[in-house]
C-alpha cells in the first residue's frame, strides 16, 4: 500500500476505490454481515420514533413516491437519497447501534443505510455491498480516529467523519476511480457538522446528524461520478477539517494499516440501549451487585470512575426531560442496571423516571479516573465504587464491556438482540425477522441484494 504520507487522504481515497471483495479477509466479511444485521436491527426499532417519523414526512414530501430503495420503516420505496436519509436517521435512535472505540463512532447508520439503498438502486452483488460497507468502516473509522479527542468535545464523530464514511460507501459501489473518490471525499468533508450543544435540550438533532452525513456522503459520491470536483486535502489541508475541528489530529491515523488491519473488525456491538460512555460503568455495577448480592435498596452511593469523554458527554444531563436523554444520564442507565439488572428498550420507555431507579439516580456521581482515561478511547474500561446504606464498600471494574472485540456477541446473540428489536418497531412478523436473519447470512452469495422486506 502507497504510504505517501504528504497526501493521506489520496492514499486513504486509492484504498476504498480499489478495495475489492477478495481483498477482504473471510472472517473480516462475517462481521460485516454480523453489523449488517444488528444495524438492521436498530433501523426497524425505530419504526415509531417521533423525530424518524419527522423525517419520514418530510422524505415523503419531497422525494419520489417509489423507487428501487426500501424505507424500512414505512414500508415504501423512494430513491436512493431518500431512503439513505430516512434510514439512517431510524439507525440510531433506539442507541442500539455499532461503535468503533478508537475512534467513538458509529459507523453502521451511516455507512449501511446509503450502502444499501444504492445496492438495491443499481442492483449491486451481496460481495459488491459487503464490500462498499467495509470501505466506509474503513474510512470513517480512520477519519474518526485523525480527529482525535479534541474534536469529540464539541463534535458528534459520527456526524462529521460520517460523511466521508458514506461518500467511500458508495463511491466504492459507483465503482469511481481514486480521483473520483478523493473528490468525493473534498465535497462530503466541506459538508461535515454535528455539535452536541442539542443534549442540553434533549433535541433531536442526533437523526438529523445521521440522516445528513449518509445523504451528504451518496450526494457527493454521485456528483464525483459526474466530473464534479472537491478539495483534495479536506481532512489534512490548512482550512480543512481539521484545522476547524481539532486541536490534536494526527495524519497518520488516516494511513494506518489500510490493507492489513481491519478496523471494522474492532467494531463493538451494543449490549444495553443507552450512550456506549455508559455501558462499562453499567457492566462493573452489575458485576458488583451480582457478586455480592446486593440490591437496589442496598445502594447509598454509585461512584462511576470515568474516562474525560463520559464527563463531557454524560455531564450535561442530571434529570432526564424524555426517553432519549435519559439514555445520556449515567444516573438514570445505572438506576435501571441496578433495579431490573438491565437497561433496555422497554426499561427506559416505562421506569427512566420512576421513583426507585430516580432514587439510585440521585445517588450516582461521575469522577475523571486517570486509568480509565489514558485507556481512552483504545479501550473503555469500567471501575465503580458502590457504598451500602450500611456503610460497606465494593468496587468493581471490567475491562471489556459485553458486546467489545474481545467480550463480543455470537450470531445466536446478535440473532436475539435483531428479533427483540424488530418486535419492539411492531413493523415486521417474527416471521419476518427470521427472513431477515438468513437473507444477511447469505449476503455473500447473493447475485442481487434485491429488496427486503417485498
Amino acid at each position: 500500500m502507497n504510504s505517501n504520507s504528504d497526501h493521506p487522504s489520496q492514499v486513504l481515497a486509492e484504498f476504498a476505490a480499489r478495495l475489492d471483495a477478495t481483498d477482504i479477509p473471510a472472517p473480516v466479511l462475517r462481521r460485516a454481515e454480523d453489523l449488517v444485521l444488528d444495524w438492521l436491527g436498530s433501523v426497524l426499532a425505530a419504526r415509531q420514533a417521533r423525530p424518524v417519523r419527522s423525517i419520514d414526512a418530510f422524505a415523503q414530501a419531497m422525494g419520489p413516491a417509489q423507487g428501487d430503495s426500501e424505507v424500512f420503516g414505512s414500508a415504501r420505496t423512494t430513491s436512493p437519497l431518500f431512503a439513505a436519509l430516512v434510514n439512517a436517521a431510524a439507525s440510531h435512535f433506539v442507541e442500539q447501534d455499532d461503535v468503533h472505540n478508537g475512534s467513538v463512532f458509529h459507523p453502521a447508520a451511516v455507512v449501511i443505510a446509503p450502502a444499501l439503498a444504492v445496492a438495491q438502486s443499481i442492483g449491486a452483488s451481496g460481495r459488491e455491498f459487503l464490500a462498499a460497507v467495509v470501505a466506509g468502516y474503513e474510512v470513517g473509522i480512520r477519519v474518526g480516529e485523525f480527529l482525535g479527542r479534541s474534536h469529540y468535545v464539541i463534535f458528534h464523530t459520527t456526524a462529521t467523519a460520517g460523511t466521508l464514511a458514506a461518500a467511500a460507501a458508495v463511491g466504492r459501489l459507483l465503482r469511481l476511480d481514486a480521483a473520483q473518490m478523493l473528490h468525493a471525499f473534498g465535497s462530503a468533508g466541506t459538508q461535515s457538522g454535528g455539535l452536541w450543544e442539542f443534549l442540553r435540550d434533549a433535541a433531536d438533532s442526533k437523526q438529523l446528524h445521521c440522516a445528513h452525513a449518509a445523504s451528504a456522503g451518496l450526494m457527493s459520491a454521485y456528483l464525483a461520478k459526474d466530473g464534479f470536483t472537491g478539495a483534495r486535502r479536506v481532512l489534512e489541508g490548512a482550512q480543512g477539517l481539521a484545522a476547524g475541528m481539532s486541536t490534536d489530529a494526527d495524519p497518520a491515523r488516516l494511513t494506518d494499516g489500510l490493507g492489513t488491519r481491519w478496523a471494522l473488525a474492532e467494531t463493538s456491538f451494543k449490549f444495553h440501549a443507552s450512550c456506549r460512555h455508559t455501558h462499562p460503568a453499567a457492566d462493573a455495577l452489575l458485576q458488583v451487585m451480582r457478586a455480592n448480592g446486593l440490591t437496589a435498596a442496598d445502594v447509598e452511593q454509585v461512584t462511576a470512575h470515568v474516562h474525560q469523554g463520559a464527563i463531557d458527554v454524560l455531564g450535561r444531563v442530571v434529570v432526564p426531560a424524555t426517553v432519549h436523554q435519559a439514555k445520556f444520564s449515567m444516573g438514570t442507565v445505572l438506576g435501571l442496571i441496578a433495579v431490573h439488572g438491565r437497561a433496555g428498550l422497554a426499561d427506559f420507555d416505562s421506569e427512566f423516571l420512576a421513583p426507585a431507579v430516580a432514587r439510585v439516580r440521585d445517588r450516582v456521581k461521575m469522577q475523571l479516573d486517570p486509568e480509565v482515561d489514558a485507556a481512552y478511547p483504545a479501550r473503555w474500561i469500567g471501575k465503580v465504587t458502590l457504598t451500602t446504606t450500611d456503610g460497606r464498600r465494593f468496587d468493581g471494574r471490567v475491562d471489556e464491556p459485553k458486546g467489545d472485540p474481545g467480550n463480543t456477541l455470537s450470531r445466536p446473540e446478535l440473532e436475539d438482540k435483531m428479533r427483540r428489536l424488530a418486535a419492539y418497531g411492531q413493523g415486521v412478523t417474527a416471521e419476518q425477522a427470521k427472513a431477515l436473519c438468513q437473507r444477511v447470512w447469505q449476503l455473500e452469495q447473493a447475485p442481487e441484494v434485491g429488496r427486503w422486506l417485498a
